[in-house]
C-alpha cells in the first residue's frame, strides 16, 4: 500500500469515526429530551459520512478509469467503518424519533 492510499485510507475511518461518535452523542442527547441538540448532531454525523463517502466514491470512480486500488486489510477496515457509521446513524435517527414520541407522551401523562 502506498502512502497516499494509506492517508486516503485513514481519512475515511477518521470520517467514519467520527459519523459514528457524533451520532451516539446525539441519541444521549435526545435521552434528556434535548432534541435540536440532537438534529443538530446527527447532521454534524451525516457530514462526516459525506467526507468519507466522497473519498470512497472517488476510489472507485478511479477504479472504473482503469487504476484499480489494492486491496488490504486496512483498506477493508475503512470499508467496514464506513459502512458501520452509516447503518448506526441511520438507526440512532430513527431511536431519536422514538425518544422524541416517548418523551411527548409522558409529558401528556404528567399533565393528566
Amino acid at each position: 500500500m502506498t502512502e497516499e492510499l494509506e492517508m486516503i485510507v485513514f481519512s475515511i475511518v477518521g470520517n467514519a469515526g467520527e459519523a459514528k461518535s457524533l451520532a451516539q452523542e446525539a441519541l444521549t442527547f435526545s435521552f434528556n429530551g434535548k432534541f435540536d441538540e440532537a438534529n443538530e448532531l446527527l447532521k454534524k454525523s451525516n457530514e462526516a459520512i459525506l467526507k468519507a463517502h466522497a473519498i470512497q466514491t472517488d476510489l472507485i470512480q478511479k477504479e472504473a478509469g482503469g487504476e484499480p486500488t489494492p486491496i488490504s486489510m486496512l483498506f477493508v477496515h475503512a470499508q467496514d467503518h464506513l459502512m458501520t457509521a452509516i447503518s448506526e446513524k441511520e438507526l440512532i435517527k430513527k431511536m431519536i424519533l422514538q425518544n422524541k414520541r416517548i418523551f411527548e407522551l409522558e409529558k401528556l401523562i404528567k399533565i393528566k
